[in-house]
Order: structure tokens, then sequence, then C-alpha cells
């Protein structure tokens, strides 16, 4: 009976470490520790966009004051720590999800730090369903796009002494970058309201209802303020398509009352055409 409880015994302890060879993930004692005491703001510096947070425990606040930047305090009136852990906290950025142990640390502890960058090697690669480029890739993109200083013209169009511009049309996967540049040929500066990118028909009867669908870009390169003689930007919208009676207007519209409009029209054919990098 003893042999049997012994030989049980050995196969269960070789189960078990089996079994935990086999379970992937990443355990809390393998995340990388971070102090934190009161009285200190603690930032989170990711190299793109954060998209999802989660603190695992009351005791702390946190909030995104901008897009790339976590900040998380002690609530000194909540706080449970035990044997110094405070709990975990989960970034999540558009490709990647990183995680870290929060430990709580005396005023004077000498390792207490106020900011953090998210490393490359803290990161595990995420596939977010939606999104197809980061912010950085789009805007590495975007860059190269500006130093082609090709001269092709796709479509252009005046009025107001104002020029449009569609300089080039890229795709990558389902993303597609218009280069557009805005020129002003008058003294009076030109202070932008919108960009909008609306898709029409070609031909419009006054006796029908216009029926317009509004396509929101993804990301842009430069925000739209005001230019006095030129302005250039990317834009990125998701992959689009409509019939060859429709047309995609790009509308530029100024922040008066009076002010001026300028609307450059870009045919399906133009999309199609569109260069790959």
């Amino acid at each position: 009976m003893k042999t049997i409880y012994v030989i049980l015994l050995v196969v269960f302890s070789l189960f078990q470490e089996v079994y935990a060879q086999s379970v992937p993930g990443i355990y809390r004692k393998d995340l990388p520790d971070i102090f934190i005491s009161e009285g200190i703001s603690l930032h989170f510096i990711s190299p793109e966009p954060i998209i999802y947070v989660d603190i695992s425990t009351s005791g702390i606040a946190g909030d995104l004051p901008v897009k790339n930047i976590l900040r998380i305090k002690i609530k000194t009136d909540s706080l449970n720590v035990e044997a110094g852990y405070i709990g975990v906290v989960t970034i999540i950025g558009e490709s990647f999800i990183a995680q870290y142990n929060l430990r709580y640390a005396g005023v004077l502890h000498p390792v207490i730090s106020s900011k953090v960058q998210i490393l490359p090697e803290q990161m595990s690669p995420l596939d977010v369903p939606g999104i197809s480029l980061t912010g950085q890739e789009m805007k590495g993109y975007a860059l190269a796009i500006l130093k082609d200083h090709s001269r092709f013209i796709v479509r252009k169009e005046n009025a107001y002494g104002l020029k449009a511009t569609l300089n080039h049309v890229y795709t990558i996967g389902d993303d597609i970058f218009l280069d557009l540049t805005y020129k002003n040929e008058t003294n009076l500066a030109y202070d932008i309201d919108e960009l909008r990118f609306k898709i029409e028909d070609k031909k419009i009867n006054k006796a029908t209802n216009v029926q317009s669908i509004e396509i929101k870009p993804i990301w842009q390169l430069y925000p739209g303020t005001s230019f006095k003689k030129i302005f250039r930007n990317i834009y990125v919208l998701k992959k689009v398509t409509f019939p060859e009676n429709k047309v995609l207007n790009i509308e530029l519209t100024e922040k008066q009352l009076s002010g001026r409009v300028i609307t450059l029209p870009v045919k399906y054919k133009d999309i199609l055409k569109a260069d790959t990098f």
C-alpha cells in the first residue's frame, strides 16, 4: 500500500510540473518592479497612444493626461499594502501590452522615480482588432511621403485665390494615405475651420435630395490651424469604395461667416491607381 502511495505521489508531482510548463503566460513574480510612494505622481511614457489601462487595486488612481502618458498616484485613504506589494498595472498600446508590479516604497526610498519609459523588452506584441497600422508606423510612412519630391499631380482645384492639390495617393493594406497641399495666393491668412471628406454625387439635381456620406480620417500628420501661404498635410482614411457616379469631395472651410470654401473632387479611379510602399 505504501508503495502505491509513493508511486501516486511521484506521478502527481510529475503531472504538476508538466502542467505548469505547458501553461503559457507571464507570472506576477516575473513582472518588472516599479516603486511608488505618497505625494509622487508616477508617469508611464508609451512610444504609441495608450488605448487601455487596468490597475488591479482601488488604492491607486490613474488618468491619461495625454494620449501616450499614463499618470498614477497613491490614494492614501484606501491603500492596502501586503509585504510592499500594491498591485499590477496593465498598459495596452496600439500594438503591445506591458505589465508592472507596483510596490510601495517609503518616502526616502532611493529608487523612487516619477517617470517610467516603457521599453521594447517590456512589451509583448498584441494584435488589436481594427488597427492595421500604429500611429508611429503611419507617421513614418507620412514623413516618407513628404520627402517624395516628384511633381505628379492627381487632382487640383482653384477657388477664391486658393489652390488645392492632391499630390499623391498611397495605400498600405486597408489604409489610404492622401497627400494634400493648399496654397493661399491672397494676402489674407486662411484660418481653417475644418477639412471634411464626403462621398457625394458627381452631378447634383436640384429636384432631388443630396446624398452625402462623410468619411472621418483615422489619422493626420499635422493639426489643421491656419496658414498664410502653403499648408501641406497627410491624411489617412480607412478603405473606402464608391460607384463611378460619385466622387470623394475634400472640402476645406474657413472659420469666418463669409469664409472661403474650396472643394477638391477625387474620382474612385484615383484611389484605384494609388501607389504602394
